[in-house]
């Protein structure tokens, strides 16, 4: 569950490594609360320094930008139909444009399964590995 002030890291390579979740969007339910697959506003709180050699174009985000993500991994446990709990060892996010595409081109860590559910697809496609694959019968494989 990620709430206002929470921090994620980013598993993309847009160039942020640590992001402050200010908002996250959805509809009335969880009070405020984001879980796998949900769209948030966030701020850029470290990111990786410009060297002189790239251009000002070439760098995706600044410290200090705001910026929107989707979060693809909690540290608190999640719930499957078939009734396993899936949990990861931190909270990860990949950063959106205002088009709801991804930001940078590539992912470089785990991301949960329950992505492809949720309509995120191209982050599933696009992550060397799935946690907990689910297909759309509900059965696990």
């Amino acid at each position: 569950m990620i709430g206002l002030k929470g921090t994620l890291n980013v598993i993309d390579n847009s160039g942020a490594l640590l992001v402050e979740c200010v908002n996250v969007l959805k509809q009335k339910v969880n009070n405020g609360w984001g879980s796998v697959g949900d769209e948030i506003v966030c701020v850029v709180k470290r990111a990786r320094p410009i060297s002189g050699q790239t251009s000002a174009s070439a760098a995706k985000v600044r410290q200090g930008d705001v910026r929107r993500a989707v979060i693809v991994r909690t540290r608190k446990a999640v719930r499957r139909p078939d009734g396993r709990f899936i949990r990861f060892d931190d909270n990860a996010a990949v950063l959106l444009n205002n088009k709801r595409e991804m930001l940078g081109t590539r992912i470089g860590g785990v991301v949960s399964a329950d992505l492809r559910m949720k309509g995120w697809g191209k982050i599933v496609s696009l992550a060397p590995k799935v946690s907990g694959r689910v297909c759309p019968c509900m059965c696990s494989f």
